[in-house]
């Protein structure tokens, strides 16, 4: 299903043409347990992958969801932490990680997918109506909204919480490609 394993910039594309459910979370701030349950419980409502819109922090943290065998699809935010070992995390063939850098323009499902850690700069590119959603964190709080772009159409902009714990529950977003419907679930 995935296109290669690896690093990869962030301005190519990894593409799954495939309707699927996507895990999204971000600000798991090292904090390998709450992060482990959050892609554990998603893993069991049928996620496929997950995007995780930063700060990491340390990449050995990634190593507690490893194990469930999905595409990890990762930014590193404000938090960079270890960026060498980040990329030589991504490079390790016996893994799916695919590391972008500072955000990510993918394609999955059949849908166009921006991730980026800050939501000002989620919000002016869901303006654009290059999207169809448009995925931050940083403020550690949940936000979902609807955004009318330039091309009468509305972007998807979702912001999931973190998933550390830090000032509420692990928090993530559930997102179904079909119909862009999605689910918020707390740990």
């Amino acid at each position: 299903m995935p296109v290669s394993k690896g690093i990869r910039s962030h301005q190519k594309k990894c593409i799954f043409e495939q309707l699927m459910k996507i895990c999204i979370l971000s600000d798991s701030h090292d904090n390998r347990g709450p992060l482990e349950q959050v892609v554990a419980a998603a893993k069991n409502q049928g996620a496929e992958c997950v995007l995780h819109c930063g700060d990491v922090v340390a990449s050995s943290t990634l190593n507690a969801i490893i194990k469930h065998g999905l595409p990890i699809h990762v930014i590193y935010g404000n938090n960079k932490g270890d960026l060498t070992n980040m990329t030589m995390l991504a490079g390790n063939p016996d893994n799916q990680i695919h590391f972008y850098g500072q955000d990510a323009d993918v394609t999955l499902g059949g849908k166009r997918i921006f991730i980026v850690h800050y939501p000002h700069y989620a919000e002016a590119l869901a303006l654009t109506g290059r999207y169809d959603v448009v995925c931050c964190g940083h403020t550690h709080q949940l936000k979902i909204d609807k955004v009318k772009n330039i091309r009468g159409f509305t972007t998807l902009v979702i912001n999931p919480g973190n998933t550390a714990g830090i000032g509420e529950e692990p928090r993530y977003v559930m997102l179904n490609t079909d119909d862009l419907s999605y689910s918020t679930h707390n740990i």
